[in-house]
């Protein structure tokens, strides 16, 4: 019952009864008994048997398919969205800002730029550290504030909105956010990725699979240019 549904089963006794041991050695109150990272590492060294698992097995896609045409290769980002992992996808979401934002036309008139400017922009302040906070709820409202204010477009805040929202178990928001982000800036992989991960909550493979493509082939060429 504790161990990850997704592994099926496929995992001994032994190796499983290991991982728990050191899952709640990780879960001790006191910082003084909980591992340090370089043990965990060595301990879980041995309980990995496939050190390499291509992303063609992870998605269930033949052989043939995954390496005809192009590679089918995912990054960090592809990776955590497939899985769905929430936490790895907040620390990236954290660490990359609002770079992606430059270049985003907002054209403001003098008087939103002195009157309803400043208060878009705190919806925003406090939406990024409640964010950063890992408060959701309050992310979403903040969040939804600075989109409604209508004097700016960010397809970082439909993102971190996103997250968000699949972290409040509101998938098919999170959907519409990660469309939205799109929308927004059709070239930004980040979109699409989102895309995927809120298609794989929803019960969505075969699409799920096709916004992560979609995803490699925006980032293979972002990163080209």
């Amino acid at each position: 019952m504790l161990m990850d549904s997704a592994l099926e089963g496929h995992f001994s006794k032994d190796d499983g009864t290991e991982l728990v041991r050191l899952a709640s050695r990780c879960l001790q109150y006191e910082a003084r008994e909980r591992p340090n990272a370089k043990s965990l590492v060595i301990a879980l060294t041995s309980l990995q048997k496939d050190t390499e698992v291509p992303s063609y097995v992870l998605m269930g896609i033949p052989h043939e398919t995954a390496s005809s045409a192009q590679p089918f290769s995912l990054t960090p980002f592809g990776e955590a969205c497939l899985r769905m992992d929430l936490t790895a996808i907040h620390e990236i979401l954290e660490k990359i800002g609002y770079k992606d934002d430059e270049g985003i036309a907002n054209e403001l008139s003098f008087q939103m730029w002195t009157s309803q400017m400043q208060e878009t922009l705190n919806s925003k302040k406090h939406g990024d550290t409640a964010f950063r906070a890992k408060d959701f709820t309050t992310a979403i409202d903040c969040y939804t504030q600075f989109i409604e204010g209508g004097t700016m477009v960010s397809p970082t805040v439909y993102a971190r909105r996103c997250l968000s929202y699949l972290m409040s178990d509101m998938p098919q928001d999170a959907l519409g956010d990660a469309m939205q982000a799109q929308v927004v800036s059709p070239e930004w992989h980040i979109a699409s990725y989102l895309q995927a991960a809120c298609l794989l909550t929803l019960g969505m493979e075969t699409d799920a699979r096709e916004a992560l493509k979609d995803g490699t082939n925006l980032e293979v060429k972002r990163n080209k240019n």
